[in-house]
């Protein structure tokens, strides 16, 4: 049988170059994603300025006594027409080229972010614009997920995918993060600078990934299962590289030939990849996991804003940036809960650590955020912690999963795109629900959003509890 080089290379230049090729897909994909999410922020920024503030001023449609709603409203555009597009764009990303598709994506979600920010220049009050922009930028911002984890799972094997996939998973708040800053900074010279800016960022992005970003390491020869091996089961303990015994040779020239299947397989059907072992459990847990951690994301700076900390009423632009510790510990949940898992074996019952300890949580946020700023700054950061440890773990490292189980137990399709696409796209339904919800149960109180918000989670843990079970039992 012929062993190809790039396969079975026992120098250790290969493996060093197909190790900083991985980095570079990291990178690029990182940036993608977190610019994304950049352009995702702006609307819960300006939510204070755009609906009528203390003095009675606010931004016509989303003036007056139906002005949260109308908000909320603008939430739900955008997220559904997310959610039920990320369903096809799942599909189309295991059947085209993912470089150009999400550079397309990136361009397309960047001009409708900066049409919506023209509305302040043009002068338009028409609540008819603002909703069609909302839904066309939700259609193309659904382009970005389904594309690069795909491009992630091209490149990394099972082995710590945990972890690398939680560090990675950081993009998610660290566009957040990013996005508050940049909105908050320019939102005094204009609420359509906050969508301008990040517009124009993730175009340039969507640049570099056009110019640089490699979706499979087969483009270039490569093939990253057996390199992993070679990578992982042939390191001497000094960094140098041994010689690879027979045994090796003939799993990693085996699993080269699978991924050359792989590679010329066919995508796989929507509604087969939906009976895939745990794809709908997983699904349906991230929908009302979404739920919650995407209220936070419209929502918390409108609530900061109008809830004193400290006995102080905060402006629009400290309230944006101090919303961006709940994202950083939203980073440190996403991480710990990738080890975790990857320590384990068992997503499931991390995940569910996770959510059961986001209740409390949760509570002691709404019962004692407001009694001092430091108080208000830990407990949204424990909030985030645990609020985002299982939706970064579920969609990532346990989508990536699910997504090559079929080729793994031997069958010959294509699902990564596919199965991401099924999981997180429910998950948006959740999302989109979310900050509707919000926009109208807070003129009863934010008791009662923080009610559901535990219900939610709650809801979430219920579909995790059968698998967790099953885990543990394994063990």
């Amino acid at each position: 049988m012929e062993i190809l080089p790039t396969t079975i290379s026992s120098s250790s230049s290969s493996s060093r170059k197909f190790f900083l090729r991985q980095i570079g897909v990291l990178l690029i994909t990182f940036l993608a994603y977190a610019s994304f999410h950049a352009s995702r922020k702006p609307p819960s920024i300006v939510k204070s300025a755009l609906g009528s503030d203390s003095s009675g001023h606010g931004w016509a449609p989303f003036d007056g006594p139906r002005g949260n709603f109308r908000l909320g409203e603008l939430d739900l555009a955008f997220l559904g027409a997310y959610s039920i597009a990320m369903y096809f764009a799942g599909h189309a990303g295991d059947r085209i080229s993912l470089r150009k598709f999400l550079a397309f994506g990136m361009f397309a979600s960047g001009i409708a972010t900066i049409a919506f920010g023209l509305g302040f220049w043009w002068k338009i009050h028409s609540f008819g614009f603002f909703l069609a922009v909302q839904i066309v930028s939700g259609v193309f911002q659904s382009i970005g997920w389904p594309c690069v984890v795909a491009v992630v799972g091209n490149w990394f094997g099972k082995s710590k995918r945990g972890l690398i996939m939680g560090i990675w998973n950081s993009h998610t708040s660290v566009g957040n993060i990013v996005g508050s800053v940049i909105a908050s900074s320019v939102l005094d010279y204009g609420w359509g600078w906050s969508f301008l800016v990040p517009g124009l960022l993730i175009i340039l992005v969507g640049f570099l990934v056009l110019a640089f970003l490699v979706a499979n390491p087969s483009d270039l020869g490569y093939e990253a299962a057996a390199m992993e091996i070679e990578m992982e089961g042939n390191s001497c303990p000094d960094g140098s590289v041994e010689e690879i015994q027979p045994e090796k040779l003939e799993s990693a020239t085996l699993l080269s030939g699978k991924a050359d299947e792989q590679s010329t397989a066919a995508a796989i059907g929507f509604l087969e990849a939906w009976k895939l072992p745990r794809v709908a459990p997983y699904a349906f847990s991230l929908f009302f996991s979404k739920l919650v951690a995407y209220t936070f994301l419209y929502w918390l700076p409108f609530y900061i804003r109008n809830n004193a900390v400290g006995g102080k009423q905060l402006s629009n632009k400290t309230a944006g940036i101090l919303s961006t510790i709940f994202d950083i510990g939203g980073v440190a949940g996403g991480i710990t809960a990738g080890y975790i898992s990857d320590k384990t074996g068992a997503q499931a019952s991390t995940s569910l650590g996770f959510l059961f300890l986001s209740i409390p949580a949760l509570v002691f946020y709404r019962a004692f955020g407001g009694v001092s700023g430091a108080l208000n700054l830990a407990l949204m950061f424990v909030s985030g912690f645990f609020v985002n440890g299982p939706y970064s773990l579920i969609t990532t490292a346990v989508a990536a999963d699910l997504g090559t189980q079929a080729f793994v137990s031997g069958g010959d399709s294509k699902a990564l795109a596919t199965v991401t696409a099924i999981i997180d796209g429910t998950g948006s339904v959740g999302a989109a629900l979310g900050p509707l919800l919000t926009g109208y149960i807070s003129t009863r109180g934010w008791n009662s959003v923080f009610l559901m918000l535990i219900m939610a989670i709650s809801l979430s843990s219920f579909f995790l509890i059968h698998i967790a079970r099953a885990e543990l039992a394994r063990k």
